[in-house]
C-alpha cells in the first residue's frame, strides 16, 4: 500500500504549486484545488499507515480503497505535469528560476489560459478527481475503525544513514571454504589432471554464492583464467556465454557483448579458448538442467587441472552438473547454533563480546526464528539498528513477535518471504518506492549504482527541499540506507570505499517483484507473458526481459502504453517490436541501452522523441541507435542523456536548450554545438574530447555546477591550454577531474591550477602519452587536498622527501604513482598512508621495507619494482608482516645484471615473504 502514499506525495506538493498565486488560476479553479488538495491530504495520511502494515494483513475493501487512490494519483499528477508543461513551466525547473520565469510569462497575460486548452484541460481533471475522492472520502469513513486499528508499526527512524558495517558473511563457512580449497587445488593423484566439478546445493539464503564468491577469490591466481558468471531463474543463454568470455579475457573480449554472436559460435569460440588454459569457472544459481547441458557444451574437457564449480537450489541440476567419478556435491547446511550467534552480533555489535545482558535472551529467541540461515540472521540484525543506534529491547521484542514462527526446514522460502517483508514495512516511507524500483532489473544483474541513482531522480523519487542539496547526493543517501539494512548486497567497491555496483539477493528480489506486481507499480514482460491480455492492460512502467524471436512479432495496444512513465528494455531491441514513441504520453524514464543493442537488423529510430515533453532520462547506452533527432532540445525536462557506446557523433544544436540536464554521458568522439555553456544545470559531464569541440574549452567555465569531468585534450595548443585552465579555476564544486590525453596541459597545471577545495579525485591515466607533471605541484599537500581520495600521476623527477608528503594526504585510498627519476633517497615515515587502500608505484625502485612499521596500516593491495639482485644480496628486505591488512602483491621484479639463477631465487624469497604474512596474500610476480 506504500506505493499509493508514495504516489500520493508528488501530487500534493504539485497540487500546492498550482494554488501559489504566481500561476493566476481562476476563482473557481483555485477552490477547486484546494478542496482537493485537503481531501487527499486526509487519504495521505492514513495511507501513511496503512503502508506500514503487510497487505496480507489488511482487509479486502481497505486494499481495493488504497488502490484507487493510488490510480486517482496518478491520473491527477499525470494531468498537472501537463498543466505545467504547457504552459511553460516545468515542475523539475530549479527554485532559483521559477519566479523570475513565471513572473516573465504572467507580463504577457493577466489570466493564464483563461479559456484555453490547457486550463480546460486542469479543469476537466479535477472535476473527475473531485468525483472520485468524493466516493473514495465515503469509502474511508466507512472502513475507518479497521484502518485506525492496524496503525501500531515500529517507529522508523528517518535519517538516512552512510554507515556500512561488516555482516561477517564467512561466519560458518570459513571451514568449509578451506576444505573446498584443498578438494580443488591440492589433491594428489592423476585425477588431478582431469576437469573437476564441485556442485554446491542448497535452499536460498544459506550463502551458496557467498561461500562459492569467497573460494574463486582465494584460488582464482593460480589459474590461466578465471571467470564468476551468475545465471539465474530466467537466463538469456546468448548473455552468460559473453559473460563467461568477457570474464575469461576483459581485454580480448571486451567489446564482446556488442557483437551478434548466435550459441552455437559463442560455444564454439569458448572451447577454442579454453583448449590450452587451465581455467576456473564458477556458473552461480543455475535453475534448470538444459541450461547446465548448454553451458556444459562450451568448457573444454583438458587435462590442464581445470576446475569448474555450480551452485544451484536443485538436487537434481546438482546431480546433472557431476560428470564423473571425482566430481562432487557438497550439501549446504545451516549455521549451528554458536555460529549464528557471532554473525548475529558482529552485524550490530561489530563484536561478539559486547552484547548487552539485558538482551541476550532476546537474541537467543530470534535467532531461534532465524533457522540458522544466514539471510535471515543478516536481515533482521539489520532491522535492530538504527541510524548507527542500537535499538531498544521493546523494539527487539515487537521484531521478535512479528516473526511468527519463524525459519523451519520444510518452508524456508515462504517463511524467509514473511522475515524479509519485515524490513521491507520497517523503512521509511521515502524509501519504499525507491525499493519497489529494484523490480524492474532482472534477476542476477550487476546494476551500477550511479545508473539506478539517476533513474529515481527521473521518477521524482527524490526531492530536494533546499536550494544548497543536490539531488544525487540525496539519491547516494538513500542508496546507503538500502546497503545498510541488507537490502541490496555491495558487488564492486572501488579503492574510496563507495559501492560502484551491487545486487539484489534472489530471495528479495522475489519479494519486491511480488509487492510491486500487487502495487501495478512495475510490470515485467518476458518471454511467458508476453501475450494479448498482458498487451492490452493499462501500464505504469514497464519493463521488458529477455524476448526472444518468437514473440517479437506482438504488437502493444497503443492505449495500454498512454499511462506509461518508465519504459525499459533488457533485451536486444528491434524496431519490429519497438512500440511506437507516440503512443507514450506521460513517460519520463525511456532506458534502450542494456540489451545486446547491436543484435538489431536496423537502427532504432528516435525521431519522435522530442515529444515526449515529460521526458527526464533517455538512456541509450550501447543501443544500435544513429542519431538523435534535431529537436531535442523539446525535452525540457530532461536531466539525464547517456549516450556511451551509441553510433551518434554530433549532438544537435537544440541540445544547448536542455536547461535542466544535470547528467550528459559519452565517449570521446562526439562533437558537441556552441552553446554547451548554457546548460548550467550539469553535474556530469564526460568524456569530453576537445579537439573537434573547441569552443568547449571556454564555454566549461559557465557550468560551475559540475561535480564529475572528464577530457581528452589531445592535440590541443597553448592558447587552448591557457583557456581550459582557466575555465577548470572556475568549477568551484568539482570532485572528480579525468585528464586522458593531457600532453603539455598537465605541466602547465602545476603552476597555472588551483584545485577546488573538495576534490576527492585527480586521474590523469598512467601512461606517456597522457602528460605528466616536470616535477610534484606544490599543491599536492594535505591543506590544498584535504579531501582527496584518488590520485593517479605521472612525475618526472620525485624528490626522495615528496613520497612522504603524498602519505600525509589525510583522506588518500587510492595512489597510482610514477616516477621516471628519484632524486635523493626516498624517505617515508611512519605516520605515512594512514588511510590508503591500494598503492602501485611504478618506474622507481622500492620495497615494502621502505614502509616502516605504522605506515599504511590498511594498504590491502601493493605494486612495486624491485631488483633481484638488492633482494638476493640481502640489501633489500622483503618481508612484509609490518602491513598488516595487505591482501594482494604485485612485483616489477628488475634484472639489473642478475643471473636467471639471482632471478629465481629472487622470486622465491618474495613468495615466502607473503607465505609468512599473516594474511598469506596473493603474489604476482
Amino acid at each position: 500500500m506504500e506505493a499509493a502514499a508514495g504516489a500520493l506525495s508528488p501530487v500534493l506538493r504539485k497540487l500546492g504549486e498550482l494554488l501559489a498565486g504566481e500561476y493566476n488560476l481562476e476563482k473557481r479553479v483555485k477552490k477547486s484545488v484546494q478542496s482537493l488538495l485537503t481531501e487527499l491530504e486526509m487519504m495521505h495520511a492514513v495511507l501513511r499507515e496503512v503502508g506500514k502494515v503487510p497487505s496480507d494483513q489488511l482487509q479486502g475493501p481497505v486494499r481495493i480503497w488504497a488502490g484507487k487512490v493510488r490510480d486517482l494519483s496518478c491520473d491527477m499528477e499525470d494531468a498537472v505535469d501537463d498543466f505545467l508543461v504547457r504552459v511553460g513551466e516545468g515542475s523539475c525547473s530549479k527554485p532559483t528560476d521559477m519566479r523570475s520565469r513565471v513572473n516573465k510569462f504572467l507580463k504577457k497575460t493577466t489570466t493564464l489560459f483563461g479559456k484555453g486548452k490547457a486550463l480546460h484541460q486542469i479543469c476537466d481533471a479535477i472535476k473527475e478527481a473531485q468525483d472520485l475522492a468524493k466516493e473514495l472520502a465515503e469509502l474511508r469513513k466507512k472502513y475507518e475503525l479497521d484502518m485506525r486499528s492496524i496503525s501500531n508499526g515500529a517507529i522508523v527512524d528517518p535519517r538516512v544513514l552512510a554507515l556500512q558495517k561488516d555482516a561477517g558473511e564467512l561466519v560458518g563457512l570459513d571451514r568449509t571454504r578451506d576444505d573446498l580449497i584443498k578438494t580443488l587445488v591440492c589433491e594428489d593423484g592423476s585425477s588431478k589432471e582431469k576437469l573437476k566439478t564441485i556442485s554446491i546445493v542448497g535452499v536460498g539464503g544459506l550463502g551458496k554464492t557467498t561461500l562459492t564468491k569467497a573460494v574463486f577469490e582465494k584460488i582464482k591466481g593460480e589459474f590461466d583464467c578465471a571467470a564468476f558468471v551468475p545465471v539465474g531463474q530466467n537466463p538469456d543463454i546468448k548473455k552468460v556465454f559473453k559473460d563467461l568470455l568477457y570474464g575469461l579475457d576483459k581485454e580480448k573480449f571486451k567489446d564482446v557483448h556488442n557483437t551478434k554472436r548466435d550459441e552455437k559460435l559463442l560455444i564454439e569460440e569458448l572451447s577454442e579458448f579454453l583448449v590450452d588454459k587451465r581455467y576456473l569457472v564458477v556458473i552461480d544459481d543455475i535453475w534448470e538442467e538444459e541450461i547446465w547441458r548448454f553451458i556444459n557444451c562450451a568448457l573444454c574437457k583438458n587435462k590442464l587441472h581445470s576446475r569448474v564449480i555450480t551452485t544451484t537450489r536443485n538436487v537434481s541440476v546438482s546431480q546433472a552438473c557431476l560428470s564423473s567419478s571425482d566430481d562432487m556435491i557438497h550439501k549446504m547446511e545451516p549455521l549451528s547454533d554458536d555460529d549464528s550467534l557471532i554473525l548475529f552480533h558482529r552485524r550490530i555489535f561489530q563484536s561478539e563480546e559486547k552484547c548487552p545482558e539485558d538482551l541476550q535472551v532476546v537474541s537467543r529467541e530470534i535467532l531461534k526464528k532465524c533457522g540458522g540461515v544466514p539471510l535471515a540472521i543478516i536481515t533482521i540484525a539489520s532491522l535492530l539498528v538504527s541510524n548507527q543506534r542500537i535499538k531498544h529491547k521493546d523494539e527487539w521484542m515487537h521484531v521478535h513477535n512479528s516473526m511468527g514462527r519463524g525459519v523451519t526446514q520444510g518452508g524456508i522460502v515462504k517463511d524467509m518471504k514473511r522475515i524479509l517483508s519485515l524490513s521491507y514495512y520497517d523503512l521509511p516511507s521515502h524509501l519504499k518506492p525507491c525499493l519497489l524500483y529494484l523490480s524492474i532489473f532482472p534477476e542476477d544483474l550487476e546494476i551500477k549504482r550511479d545508473w539506478l541513482i539517476w533513474r529515481w531522480v527521473a521518477e521524482g523519487f527524490i526531492q530536494c527541499d533546499k536550494k544548497e542539496n543536490r539531488l544525487f547526493e540525496i539519491g547516494e543517501s538513500y542508496f546507503n540506507e538500502l546497503l545498510n539494512r541488507s537490502l541490496i548486497q555491495p558487488a564492486e567497491i572501488n579503492w574510496e570505499g563507495t559501492v560502484v555496483t551491487f545486487r539484489i539477493h534472489d530471495m528479495v528480489l522475489d519479494l519486491i517483484c511480488s509487492l510491486s506486481s500487487e502495487e501495478n507499480f512495475i510490470s515485467i514482460l518476458n518471454n511467458d507473458e508476453w501475450h494479448a491480455p498482458n498487451l492490452q492492460r493499462k501500464f505504469r512502467r514497464l519493463s521488458i526481459h529477455n524476448i526472444n524471436a518468437k514473440v517479437q512479432n506482438h504488437q502493444f495496444d497503443s492505449t495500454s502504453l498512454s499511462k506509461v512513465r518508465t519504459f525499459a528494455v533488457f533485451s536486444p531491441v528491434t524496431c519490429d517490436w519497438l512500440p511506437p514513441i507516440p503512443s507514450f504520453q506521460f513517460l519520463r524514464v525511456l532506458d534502450l541501452g542494456n540489451g545486446d543493442g547491436r543484435e538489431s537488423s536496423s537502427g532504432i529510430s528516435l525521431k519522435y522523441v522530442g515529444n515526449l515533453i515529460h521526458l527526464r532520462y533517455l538512456g541509450l547506452r550501447n543501443a544500435d541507435v544513429q542519431e538523435l533527432p534535431l529537436d531535442i532540445g523539446k525535452l525540457q525536462l530532461l536531466q539525464t542523456l547517456d549516450i556511451r557506446g551509441t553510433n551518434i557523433k554530433n549532438l544537435p544544436a537544440s541540445a544547448v536548450q536542455l536547461t535542466n540536464l544535470i547528467c550528459l554521458r559519452f565517449y570521446n568522439d562526439l562533437v558537441l554545438p556552441r552553446g554547451m555553456g548554457n546548460l548550467t544545470s550539469l553535474e556530469v559531464l564526460g568524456r569530453v574530447r576537445l579537439s573537434p569541440s573547441p569552443h568547449i574549452a571556454k564555454e566549461l567555465s559557465h557550468l560551475t555546477e559540475l561535480r564529475t569531468l572528464s577530457i581528452n585534450c589531445v592535440n590541443m595548443n597553448g592558447d587552448l591550454i591557457d583557456t581550459l585552465i582557466k575555465s577548470l579555476g572556475n568549477l568551484q564544486k568539482l570532485h572528480n577531474l579525468c585528464i586522458d590525453r593531457g600532453g603539455r596541459l598537465i605541466d602547465r597545471m602545476r603552476e597555472s591550477w588551483v584545485p577546488p577545495p573538495h576534490l576527492r579525485s585527480f586521474q590523469s591515466p598512467n601512461h606517456i602519452r597522457s602528460g605528466w607533471f616536470s616535477i610534484l605541484p606544490k599543491w599536492v599537500n594535505s591543506r590544498s587536498l584535504p579531501h582527496l581520495s584518488t590520485l593517479s600521476i605521472v612525475v618526472k623527477e620525485l624528490q626522495g622527501d615528496e613520497l612522504q608528503i603524498i602519505g600525509m594526504l589525510p583522506a588518500l585510498r587510492f595512489l597510482d604513482l610514477h616516477a621516471w627519476y628519484v632524486l635523493g633517497e626516498l624517505v617515508v615515515r611512519a605516520d605515512a598512508f594512514p588511510s590508503a587502500r591500494c598503492c602501485k608505484f611504478h618506474g622507481f625502485l622500492t620495497s615494502p621495507g621502505l614502509f616502516p612499521p605504522g605506515a599504511m596500516p590498511r594498504v590491502q593491495r601493493l605494486r612495486f619494482c624491485v631488483s633481484a639482485r638488492s633482494i638476493t644480496s640481502g640489501e633489500v628486505d622483503c618481508g612484509m608482516g609490518h602491513l598488516p591488512s595487505l591482501e594482494h602483491v604485485q612485483v616489477s621484479l628488475r634484472p639489473q645484471n642478475s643471473s636467471d639463477e639471482e632471478m629465481e631465487t629472487a622470486k622465491t624469497l618474495l613468495r615466502r615473504a607473503a607465505e609468512a604474512h599473516p594474511k598469506s596474500p596473493t603474489i604476482l610476480i
